[in-house]
């Protein structure tokens, strides 16, 4: 979905709410947040094998939204320039001038202090570095270092999407385990093939900005393949995290029927790479992703009462 569709979505559900404050909740990405937070609330209820204190789920999640709220923020704070040049992000608030970049810059620092904060101060410093650790490797690695430069950027600049699920795991027990580094694992070898979805829609976007996203500096039959070597490991990744996290035969399965359904749209993408089928990918792999882990999650507690 487009930015402006989603604010007009927004105004149309706040009308009272100034423009402003409009565009600093947008400025957050909350759409990229709720992702992210799919990945961490199932991986508690796996690491604590039942239901996790309900508190304990809150504070996690408001901090999680906090720490990945600021590293956004601050992605648009970096990116106004390029944004303005792009058709997906020209309405987006630094390019409107909803909000001056001061307010972004102030807004992206304060959530980084106080989800560090409420983190350390009531679940514990693991899970409170973590999360900083993921909002500095998606600004200083992947903003301002990786985006402009390589075309590799979104492989590696993935890994602060996957922390979540290390933040919620280390919030319950207070230590990484095998299980919490697979999911890990299945997280950032996810992101390449749904990212590069949404680039081949919007290649002419990155071109135009001079961002060298895999699908605008390199033949389509090296991205659709890339796309189908990714979507492979993850499968692989999705049927080793049931045996790692001892959730199963039905897990199994349900991760069988998805890893099939995510390369069939994946495949189909060799004999059709437009950006029409390339959208339906893009769409599966984020129904992929809620499944799984929503389907962890469910089970963790059906197994372990």
């Amino acid at each position: 979905m487009q930015q402006a569709s989603s604010a007009e979505a927004r105004n149309r559900f706040l009308p009272a709410v100034s423009p402003r404050l409009v565009g600093l909740v947008a400025l957050t990405k909350p759409r990229i947040i709720e992702l992210l937070l799919i990945t961490t609330v199932p991986a508690m209820f796996v690491a604590s094998s039942s239901v996790p204190s309900f508190g304990l789920v809150v504070v996690t999640v408001v901090g999680g939204t906090f720490a990945a709220g600021g590293a956004n923020a601050f992605n648009m704070y970096y990116d106004r320039d390029i944004d303005a040049v792009m058709d997906r992000t020209k309405s987006r608030p630094l390019v409107s001038g909803v909000v001056s970049p001061t307010e972004a810059l102030v807004l992206s620092l304060s959530l980084e202090v106080a989800a560090f904060a409420l983190l350390w101060s009531t679940v514990n410093l693991l899970s409170a570095a973590l999360a900083l650790a993921a909002a500095v490797f998606y600004v200083g690695v992947y903003t301002m270092w990786l985006k402009r430069r390589f075309s590799t950027n979104i492989v590696i600049g993935g890994a602060a999407g996957a922390v979540p699920v290390l933040v919620g795991w280390s919030a319950v027990t207070g230590h990484l385990s095998l299980s919490a580094w697979v999911m890990f694992a299945l997280v950032f070898a996810w992101t390449p093939p749904h990212f590069w979805a949404l680039a081949i829609r919007h290649r002419d976007d990155y071109t135009r900005a001079s961002v060298p996203m895999l699908p605008s500096v390199a033949d389509i039959t090296k991205v659709v393949r890339q796309i189908i070597g990714y979507t492979v490991i993850v499968a692989a990744l999705s049927v080793l995290l049931a045996f790692t996290t001892h959730l199963g035969w039905v897990f199994v399965g349900i991760a069988v029927v998805l890893d099939v359904g995510f390369l069939f749209y994946a495949v189909t993408l060799r004999g059709d790479p437009s950006p029409r089928r390339a959208m339906r990918l893009f769409g599966y792999s984020i129904t992929y992703l809620t499944v799984l882990f929503l389907a962890m999650g469910a089970i963790a507690v059906v197994h372990h009462p």
